[in-house]
């Protein structure tokens, strides 16, 4: 990539990939690639390999979930060295572990988008639109939001500490070979992501779209980002409109259990297509870094449950999400293994490959559990809706009492999430916003390693809580030399 790996984009078009239909599209800095997209089927054929981008291994395939959990708590490591334990000890350097592959990739989807939004437009402009092209622009538009709020979550402090300090680059446009764009503040970050969510949200479908996001996948993400701002009615305004469709259902807890192996299932608002033959990584997937040490060929034991995050499940002995946990190689009755990602014990994904597994982006049980947050924190707190809400989560745990307006409690709701969402890539970014102390699970990892990097108890001041901008950036870009993270040094 060059000049801050911003420059790597106007699309090509790609070359068909799969017989599920997913294309790959190849980003060139040609000026034919402006006038590439002539019609919605060109497009379309745009928005697959945008959709191609977020399943690849740097972004929802795996690494940036592993960044959620592997930082947040619920995660904990046997060994150093196996690969990734990096995220766990907060191993970053601006040369050295800084996980660059972040900025690249989602830079990537971001420059992606702007082209296809500005050949869209183009086309618009010259009387030629359809409702097909708008749509994919809406959803053109969505992924863009995401890609944002994805970035400015990883190299930005969290809107209710520091919204003034620095977030990312705001590139909305092609940019030239000369460009040099400097980091825009966490505000205006978060000022544009919710443009492009509001411009998206009258052009997107209103019907579900297997793999892609729709009118829905855009209020659950604009939910996440007004929970992560604090505007709390806003929040609960986005939640209780995905919840009010039918489109969507909760799974019941016997349904829970299977989800995992079923494709495109009742829960999922946004889920991203993994096939056997594209973008599925094998024993690099999400599935396999998550499965116990030699379980099945290529499994290292990479990450694991904490014991934190083992008596949390364990409030309840019969907690149905137990039922997608496996013993780790600790011993034989740690369930410290989650199978999420291979399609459960069966091993065979949810179309008969384990690592061939689609990634649940956004879930109804999220949006469940944002709207009894949002509820309970509106300046009068709604505890009524506050404890429904969480209440249709709280029920996969039978033997705990349900919440009232009498016992709902913050606390409850952030075990909750916890419980059902783990590795889901959420719990790092839920301690950095809710302001909470993340304690590790150090003294697990055997043989014994003294982290070096962080202590055993972090809270948000410490600076190693957001990434540093990538050396090779700096180098690329000067312009935002002076705007390195604070305490890492060039």
């Amino acid at each position: 990539m060059k000049k801050i790996n911003l420059l790597i984009t106007v699309l090509g078009i790609a070359l068909l990939s799969s017989c599920e239909g997913f294309l790959d599209v190849k980003p060139s800095n040609s000026a034919a690639a402006e006038t590439s997209i002539t019609n919605a089927n060109d497009a379309k054929v745009v928005m697959n390999g945008l959709m191609r981008k977020l399943a690849s291994s740097s972004y929802y395939g795996r690494d940036f979930i592993l960044y959620g959990d592997a930082k947040g708590g619920d995660f904990a490591i046997y060994s150093q060295g196996r690969g990734y334990d990096g995220l766990y000890t907060f191993n970053h350097s601006v040369s050295t572990g800084n996980m660059g592959s972040y900025w690249s990739a989602m830079y990537d989807v971001v420059l992606q988008c702007n082209n296809l939004i500005l050949n869209i437009d183009k086309i618009e402009a010259a009387g030629n639109g359809s409702v097909a092209l708008s749509q994919i622009k809406g959803q053109a538009l969505t992924t863009r939001a995401l890609a944002y709020f994805d970035l400015v979550r990883l190299y930005g402090k969290t809107y209710n500490m520091d919204k003034t300090s620095f977030g990312v680059p705001l590139v909305l446009t092609p940019l030239d070979a000369s460009a040099q764009p400097t980091r825009a503040s966490v505000e205006d970050v978060y000022t544009q992501i919710l443009k492009d969510l509001n411009d998206a949200d009258p052009i997107l479908p209103k019907t579900k779209v297997s793999g892609f996001l729709n009118y829905y996948g855009n209020l659950a993400i604009k939910a996440r980002v007004y929970l992560t701002m604090g505007r709390y009615a806003d929040a609960l305004t986005a939640a209780e409109a995905v919840m009010g469709t039918t489109l969507y259902s909760l799974y019941s807890n016997t349904n829970w259990i299977t989800s995992w192996s079923v494709p495109f299932s009742s829960e999922s608002i946004f889920e991203l297509g993994i096939y056997s033959g594209e973008a599925n990584l094998g024993t690099g997937s999400l599935g396999y870094y998550l499965l116990r040490r030699n379980k099945v060929t290529g499994a290292l034991g990479w990450f694991m449950a904490s014991n934190y995050f083992i008596a949390r499940l364990n409030q309840d002995p019969t907690d149905i999400r137990k039922a997608i946990m496996d013993y780790d190689e600790s011993s034989t009755t740690r369930f410290g293994s989650c199978m999420k990602y291979v399609g459960g014990h069966g091993m065979t994904g949810d179309k008969g490959v384990a690592a061939a597994t689609n990634i649940k982006v956004i879930r109804l049980s999220e949006v469940y559990l944002m709207a009894a947050e949002a509820a309970l924190n509106l300046p009068t707190p709604d505890k009524t809706k506050a404890a429904n809400y969480l209440n249709a989560i709280r029920k996969r745990a039978p033997a705990l009492p349900a919440a009232t307006v009498a016992t709902v409690t913050m606390s409850m709701i952030e075990d909750e999430r916890s419980k059902e969402l783990f590795t889901e890539g959420h719990r790092y970014f839920d301690m950095l916003r809710w302001n909470k102390s993340i304690e590790y699970n150090d003294d697990f990892i055997f043989p014994a390693v003294v982290i070096t990097n962080r202590e055993k108890i972090i809270n948000r001041t410490f600076y190693k809580t957001i990434l540093p901008i990538p050396q090779n950036e700096i180098d690329a870009n000067p312009a935002i030399a002076t705007q390195q993270n604070p305490g890492y040094v060039n």
